[in-house]
């Protein structure tokens, strides 16, 4: 707005304002009134908010401490091979598919003969997985470093090895008890 307008604009309000002063005495009347008026419903329900106030407020603060947390904590993940590039996640997803399928086959090769051998071998995968952690730090601390990246391939690889070798080790102990159990069946 310009000088003008504001000008023009008082112009009309000139004779619309309030500027009356309150008679003699007008506070400590008011101030009685409201001393008066004194409504115990009133005073029961803000003594109520006035003792939720603090649960209140500690509440909120525990709300926010836990969603920056939560916050904090997606945001550290470590890296894995899939984070590398669309080719590395279509070769992780490959060894996490094949992988699940080698334990599926080990599970269903389950027997109580060959459970030291099964045993023996998640455990070698275990440590394998561990060494994968501590990989996908050195491939976040590295940036990407192309032997890091090779190391998480052969860990992947050293796995399905495991797993394969323990299925070959179960299926000849498997054969041998069978062919010893014919054997023992042929002489009776």
């Amino acid at each position: 707005m310009n000088k003008n307008n504001i000008e023009n604009l008082f112009k009309k309000l000139d004779n619309s304002f309030d500027v009356e002063n309150p008679s003699m005495g007008h506070e400590s009347r008011f101030l009685n009134k409201l001393k008066k008026q004194n409504n115990p419903k009133l005073k029961r329900v803000s003594s109520k908010t006035n003792l939720w106030k603090p649960f209140l407020g500690i509440a909120a603060s525990l709300t926010i401490l836990f969603a920056i947390f939560i916050g904090t904590q997606q945001n550290e993940q470590t890296p894995d091979l899939a984070s590398v590039s669309p080719k590395m996640a279509q070769t992780q997803d490959f060894f996490t598919a094949s992988i699940n399928e080698e334990l599926k086959k080990l599970q269903e090769a389950s027997a109580p003969e060959v459970q030291s051998i099964i045993q023996d071998a998640l455990l070698r995968i275990k440590h394998l997985e561990e060494n994968y952690e501590t990989l996908k730090i050195d491939l976040k601390q590295s940036g990407e470093d192309n032997r890091v990246i090779y190391a998480m391939i052969s860990n992947f690889q050293n796995r399905i090895d495991i797993l394969q070798n323990t299925l070959e080790q179960i299926n000849i102990i498997k054969q041998l008890k069978n062919s010893s159990s014919d054997i023992s069946e042929s002489y009776i």
